[in-house]
């Protein structure tokens, strides 16, 4: 595998997090979810966000809606954690830091 194909592989493990994270703090859109991933780097792509969000919604873990905000061109789709979003992301959050500490730990000893 090289690095290219690793870092695709890592980011599809972390995206699920992100988003729920991201939909944590509010309700947003497609483009406002893409750009809060973005501040931390390229951690979720267009290509990969529609067809999670879809997945999510279909699961039950997102509900959304559509709204036509004033000055907008076109209605936008806003999403926001349904009850067993909130659940799924606050089971995620310590296995993640567990996970991110384990890591850590064994790749900065190594060094």
């Amino acid at each position: 595998m090289d690095l290219g194909s690793w870092q695709t592989q890592l980011r599809k493990g972390a995206a699920e997090l992100v988003v729920l994270a991201l939909l944590g703090r509010k309700e947003r859109y497609g483009l406002e979810i893409l750009e809060g991933a973005g501040e931390a780097g390229e951690l979720v792509t267009e290509g990969a966000l529609y067809p999670l969000l879809t997945r999510l919604e279909r699961e039950g873990k997102l509900a959304s809606r559509w709204a036509l905000d004033e000055g907008a061109s076109h209605p936008r789709k806003y999403y926001r954690l349904t009850g067993e979003g909130e659940r799924l992301l606050a089971e995620m959050r310590p296995v993640w830091s567990r996970f991110h500490a384990q890591v850590t730990t064994i790749v900065e000893r190594e060094q």
